[in-house]
């Protein structure tokens, strides 16, 4: 009679100490500090002071006074979408993880069922972005007093967004790092690449009134946004609710706004949202092999010897060792270190790239040098310098993922290696983007050529920092992509590579501004690196 109640308690248990450790695990990793100190860097963004020219949320020319209504929801919706798109990266890899570590081959041994496993993968996910969510909700009441405006912190209104906004979220980005992880097309480079595409398609549809289960939850909160001024008697017609970052002439005017109540429709959505999450994280228990060679068509490690598995027979006494008159000599060879150096560390950056992956960069340097220069900065050289992400965000992170860290580390000229690193990033950016380089060099376009040499520059930078900080090629891809995108989707403000136009010049910040970014970025990835070796 008492079998099934604690052989239920005890599956959950053993669940519940997984999914802890797991986490545990995750939240002792640099990329996990970096992706929450971006959290909250956004959760202040979302809150700029009165006076400033940009905004994250408003609705035509208003927004609202800085009490814990408006606060809450802006920095959770903030949150929300800084945590479906940089926590999916953090998150991301946990099954390759226990397969590399040999974890996974324990783990099939046990009682263990895949549904069991997966959910607690899920669990550990959920934690890790619920713990960022969780304090993005403490510095949300900082930023409401530091902006002066309403000294009344109103736990309810400031915490609801969390948990019917954020939360849900959350869920839902741990069920898809899970299943993309779970999924052989979809576990390696390409995978992040799609996600963040799929995030973009969350990220817009998901803010209509006709988004599946209420989309990202900014519906509701609009509604009654609108609602509250129009009983204000303020015209709207014409005028649309914005959310993301966006420049103003002129500051915004204010309202003050209490908050939303939510229907019954709406935690209902939230709650199915919750629910296809769960889901979707149990889905890969279809496919997925917990590990089991027999099932995930592995092959089980043959004997050595022979091709077909069959040892050769042992000799009948061990062969002696040849005798060596004396130490083997190296001829040395003065000068050239250096290039040597930068030529491994360029077939390092290289290795696996396949042929159709040289074809597509041979495509689109055909089509720097046929279309209009126009067509060139402006599409050509954004596509050109998207192509080789998977290949930059293994700057700063290969010696740790493939653990020859310790090994390299006897290396005697430690600075030479990360110079050559950084030079092989940039001969990538270089070779990539060379075909607008040379149309703006033929068009006399010295502005376009510098705004080109700055971004040329702080890609390998970038993409160094960011690889030698966190370990992980995930971090610079979740950055990348959408400063790439802004730039893509037209907007100066942060335009690194000189493709947004106005009057024929480049549009976004100066290049020599650019380059200055880029050289502290590469100042940063030096210095972490010598921190680094200092204290082993």
């Amino acid at each position: 009679m008492r079998t099934g109640p604690r052989s239920a308690g005890g599956l959950a248990g053993r669940l519940g100490r997984l999914a802890l450790a797991d986490f545990r695990e995750r939240a002792r990793r640099p990329a996990y500090a970096l992706t929450l100190a971006a959290a909250v860097g956004l959760g202040c963004l979302a809150v700029p002071a009165a006076g400033a020219h940009w905004v994250i949320l408003q609705i035509g020319d208003y927004r609202g006074v800085y009490n814990s209504a408006w606060t809450g929801v802006a920095t959770a919706l903030a949150g929300a979408l800084w945590l479906t798109l940089g926590g999916f990266y953090v998150v991301r890899g946990t099954v390759a993880r226990d397969e590399a570590t040999g974890v996974g081959r324990l783990l099939a041994a046990t009682p263990l069922t895949r549904p069991g496993y997966l959910a607690a993968k899920f669990l550990s996910n959920a934690m890790v972005l619920a713990s960022m969510a969780g304090v993005l909700a403490l510095t949300a009441p900082v930023v409401q007093l530091a902006r002066g405006e309403s000294d009344t912190v109103d736990p309810g209104p400031l915490l609801l967004p969390f948990a019917l906004i954020t939360l849900p979220l959350v869920a839902v980005t741990a069920a898809a790092a899970l299943l993309f992880d779970a999924t052989p097309a979809l576990r390696k480079g390409l995978g992040n690449v799609v996600w963040f595409f799929v995030w973009l398609a969350i990220a817009l549809g998901g803010q209509g009134p006709g988004a599946p289960l209420g989309g990202i939850g900014v519906h509701g909160v609009v509604a009654s946004m609108r609602a509250d001024l129009t009983a204000r008697h303020v015209d709207l017609d014409g005028q649309e609710f914005s959310l993301g970052l966006t420049f103003v002439e002129h500051p915004l005017r204010t309202f003050d706004w209490g908050g939303f109540t939510p229907g019954a429709d709406f935690v209902t959505g939230r709650v199915a949202l919750v629910l296809a999450a769960c889901a979707a994280a149990l889905l890969p228990a279809l496919w997925f092999g917990r590990f089991d060679p027999a099932r995930g068509g592995e092959s089980r490690p043959r004997p050595e010897g022979r091709p077909g598995g069959t040892p050769h027979p042992a000799p009948a006494e061990a062969p002696t060792a040849p005798v060596f008159p004396g130490p083997p000599r190296t001829v040395v060879r003065p000068g050239g270190a250096f290039g040597r150096l930068l030529a491994g560390e360029l077939r390092i950056l290289l290795q696996g790239v396949s042929r159709w992956w040289w074809a597509v960069a041979a495509a689109i340097a055909v089509a720097g040098f046929v279309v209009p220069l126009s067509a060139v900065t402006r599409f050509v050289l954004p596509v050109a310098w998207v192509w080789p992400v998977l290949l930059w965000s293994r700057l700063g992170t290969q010696r740790h993922e493939y653990g020859v860290e310790s090994l390299l580390g006897a290396y005697p000229s430690r600075r030479g290696a990360v110079s050559a690193e950084w030079l092989a990033g940039f001969a990538v950016t270089a070779l990539a983007g060379f075909a607008p380089l040379v149309r703006l060099v033929v068009a006399a376009d010295w502005a376009g050529a510098g705004a080109w040499a700055g971004g040329a520059l702080l890609v390998p930078s970038l993409a160094l920092a960011l690889g030698t900080l966190s370990r992980t090629h995930r971090l610079f891809q979740a950055v990348y992509l959408p400063l790439w995108y802004t730039t893509a989707n037209g907007l100066p403000l942060l335009d690194f590579m000189g493709a947004v136009r106005a009057d024929g010049h480049p549009a976004g910040p100066p290049a020599p501004a650019v380059a200055a970014v880029a050289a502290l970025l590469a100042g940063v990835a030096f210095a972490a690196g010598a921190v680094r070796r200092a204290r082993r």
